[in-house]
């Protein structure tokens, strides 16, 4: 039998922490060895999670040399903020490295503090860190030891356009996003936004033309086409606990046909096992990859106006997150990126 490598996760309590160890807990290639917070240092996890009774764990204080000896790979699931602290070490430790937070993905300080309001990472490790859009760039993935996961809203909105921007097919001013969340996607933390009575039976728009994940969409945009102009991205938070929503608007440069359109998402995606593009005229919705590590997409051109429509969905959680980093780990770590990964949705 083959050696597992051994995995530690910083930010266990947290929402991405508790959903790793959900998906590494059946994984067969990895072992969680150790799992870590600074915060709650010294408490056994089934204590905070009592769906955990059955695991042992006790949160360990973060020690990057001890780590280094005791670990393969870390996955940090820290708030934006505090991972720009923390993980340089791990890697200047030798760790290899998926980071689930914000800290890593813009690559120019100033626009992360910008967007951020927080200090940001030194300039040379922001530079290290590989984006981790396994899709697109698995070959960079496959070469590095630190991967910044990719946010749950980029994911589902660069997964959409891909195909139309690297094929320069969308007039490049023309991107506008209507994007939907469920609750969990704002963390573990206690808000007036997240609270039962305000979140319930309610539908809200948050941080209007100002979400933190505008610069990681517009960043990876510009690197597949240069003339790509400012999006218009808005988000709303729906009272579910996961899933998420990206319907994606642009205009057709040229003259195209919905066979067009399909022919070319189905292409694109016909090596991603977890990307499934739904037939023409039917379109996803969040319940169909809840709890799973796919993005399902439906397409729709309208000849009258010459615009595209493009619905992608995720789990937030999976997907945007967690799943998505183990998805990263896999390929960084020499195995099949689905590995670990190969589970159905929940449903209903």
């Amino acid at each position: 039998m083959n050696k597992k490598s051994k995995i530690g996760i910083v930010g266990a309590t947290g929402y991405g922490g508790i959903e790793l160890i959900r998906l590494l807990s059946s994984h067969p290639h990895f072992h969680i060895y150790s799992v870590y917070s600074s915060s709650q240092e010294g408490t056994m996890i089934k204590d905070i999670y009592p769906h955990l009774s059955h695991e042992s764990w006790r949160l360990q204080d973060i020690d990057p040399n001890r780590m280094a000896q005791e670990v393969d790979l870390v996955f940090t699931a820290t708030p934006s903020g505090i991972s720009s602290r923390l993980v340089p070490g791990l890697v200047d430790a030798g760790l290899k490295v998926v980071d689930l937070s914000g800290d890593f993905r813009l690559k120019e300080e100033d626009l992360y503090e910008q967007w951020y309001q927080k200090p940001s990472a030194k300039k040379s490790y922001l530079h290290q860190a590989v984006y981790g859009l396994s899709e697109w760039f698995a070959e960079e993935v496959k070469e590095s030891s630190f991967i910044a996961n990719p946010g749950c809203y980029p994911t589902a909105t660069l997964l959409a356009l891909a195909p139309l921007v690297k094929s320069r097919l969308i007039e490049e001013d023309s991107v506008i996003v209507d994007a939907k969340s469920g609750v969990s996607g704002a963390g573990k933390g206690l808000s007036s936004v997240t609270h039962y009575a305000e979140a319930n039976e309610n539908l809200k728009i948050y941080k209007v033309n100002q979400h933190q994940h505008i610069p990681e969409i517009e960043q990876v945009l510009k690197g597949w086409n240069e003339n790509i102009q400012p999006i218009t991205f808005n988000t709303h938070l729906v009272p579910m606990t996961r899933g998420i929503m990206s319907t994606v608007y642009a205009r057709a440069k040229d003259r195209m046909t919905l066979e067009d359109l399909y022919a070319l998402y189905l292409e694109s995606y016909k090596a991603a096992p977890f990307v499934r593009i739904r037939e023409k005229g039917k379109f996803p919705s969040t319940k169909e990859v809840c709890g799973s590590n796919y993005c399902d997409i439906g397409v729709a051109f309208d000849e009258r106006t010459n615009r595209i429509t493009i619905v992608s969905v995720i789990d937030n959680l999976v997907k945007g997150a967690a799943g998505q980093a183990v998805q990263n780990a896999n390929i960084m770590m020499g195995y099949e990126q689905q590995t670990g990964l190969n589970f159905i949705p929940v449903y209903p």
